[in-house]
């Protein structure tokens, strides 16, 4: 009987003796973490959020991250993809590991009420002048990366190889990515043998971390469509072709391409967020533009519900006796950005990481609660194939969600003027939780 229970005695002790020491730096980890808050990173975040600049336009944002950056022995360079950055630590031989933040704000007026809120206002690229705000979190996002390089300085004893710190512009218009790349941000820098980045989320505790095995956000298609018509008096609507009125049985049209066409248990969204057309009551114009947004979990729904807006597009033009030179133009424009899958691989890997460190019960998990895309799905789904893994932390108090739940007032989302998360807790779990990855993925 006691040679039975004696190994699993030993094993036991064995055990508690190897942790306390890994206990030991976890907590030193953590320390040094909110220490970091403390001094450095919470007067950062707040400077981040009263000063957000829209996409391709983070000239500020991008100089000050590369010098914050800078101060932790990264070696900056500026102007990749228009205005991001790309930061490089070396430390000896070893793996190339990729941590990439997005820089962007929204042209949206803040209506948070927080004491750092932002009052700023912007030029945009098409020359309007927009209210400017924080309110998808990439403001946590780049200053979690500055966390998380400022440990990983102070910590070159415990890894050996080179992190990419990738300050990535636009985002919020999902073509950053892809102009980094192909601006050469690979050629340039070196091809990462994995990929790493996070995003806060409101509607999650703060704090709490989410490491999705595989779907990780949809892939999203910005479409534009031109309908053309001949213009005539309102009065004498038989001598034109009124494009309005085409336009409205496209809009109602293309709604059955997932209510019809698409398998019921497949997600997909077609919607139309703008329309513009006419300019006076009595008048017939000759053309309406819409603006769709087009979203989808596999590269197979997403051709299928792009080919179908442009075969539903003609055909419906030509129901209405348009001849071929004005029959809708359907355009898929530059910002989109395909599905972003975590490799199951490294995913399992960094949850483990993370856990290790952190301890089981920093996990949290729910079902997505809509259809968000992120275009990071481009640093992995190059011709290089790198693995790939994104993960979420919470950023919302978990009183908040208490009171939603009981029927108070709901959490704000993200994009909305209320939007509003919990940096201190946000911010430390995101630069744990990372630090905490690349730390494995760099093992000596």
């Amino acid at each position: 009987m006691q040679k039975t229970r004696f190994p699993r005695f030993a094993a036991l002790v064995l055990t508690a003796v190897v942790s306390l020491p890994a206990a030991a730096a976890a907590q030193d980890l953590a320390d040094a973490i909110a220490e970091d808050y403390r001094t450095e990173l919470k007067s950062l975040f707040e400077h981040f959020h009263r000063n957000p600049e829209l996409s391709f336009l983070e000239h500020e944002t991008a100089a000050r991250l590369a010098a914050e950056l800078g101060k932790s022995g990264v070696e900056v360079t500026e102007g990749i993809g228009r205005t991001g950055i790309v930061g490089l630590m070396e430390n000896g031989d070893g793996p190339l590991v990729l941590v990439r933040a997005d820089m962007d704000g929204l042209p949206v007026k803040e209506q948070s009420e927080l004491p750092y809120a932002s009052t700023a206002r912007q030029v945009d690229l098409s020359g309007e002048e927009v209210p400017v705000m924080h309110a998808c979190g990439h403001d946590m996002h780049i200053t979690t990366m500055v966390g998380v390089a400022r440990r990983l300085a102070a910590m070159r004893d415990q890894w050996a190889g080179t992190v990419m710190f990738v300050g990535q512009p636009a985002e919020e218009r999902i073509m950053g990515a892809r102009e980094m790349l192909e601006d050469g941000l690979y050629e340039r820098f070196g091809v990462p043998d994995y990929a790493l980045a996070l995003h806060v989320s409101a509607g999650r505790p703060a704090g709490k971390i989410e490491v999705p095995p595989g779907l990780l956000a949809s892939s999203s298609d910005s479409v534009d469509i031109t309908v053309f018509g001949v213009g005539a008096h309102g009065a004498s609507p038989h001598r034109g072709k009124d494009p309005i009125y085409i336009a409205a049985q496209l809009v109602v049209a293309l709604q059955g391409i997932v209510s019809r066409e698409l398998n019921p248990l497949e997600p997909g969204v077609v919607t139309v967020g703008a329309i513009h057309g006419g300019f006076k009551h009595n008048v017939i114009p000759d053309r309406v533009e819409l603006q769709l947004t087009v979203r989808a979990n596999s590269e197979e729904t997403r051709e299928l519900l792009l080919s179908a807006i442009e075969r539903i597009a003609e055909g419906v033009g030509r129901a209405a006796g348009l001849p071929a030179s004005l029959l809708p133009k359907v355009v898929r424009t530059r910002e989109s950005t395909p599905v972003t899958v975590n490799d199951p691989e490294l995913a399992a890997r960094v949850r483990a990481a993370i856990g290790r460190g952190m301890g089981e019960d920093v996990f949290h998990s729910e079902p997505p609660s809509g259809m968000g895309a992120e275009d990071f799905a481009y640093f992995v789904r190059t011709e290089h194939k790198v693995p790939g893994t994104y993960f979420n932390v919470g950023g919302t108090d978990p009183a908040d969600l208490e009171a939603e739940a009981a029927g108070g007032p709901p959490v704000p989302s993200h994009h909305s003027p209320f939007f509003r998360i919990e940096p201190e807790p946000s911010i430390l779990a995101g630069v744990e939780a990372m630090t905490l990855a690349v730390l494995d993925l760099l093992q000596p």
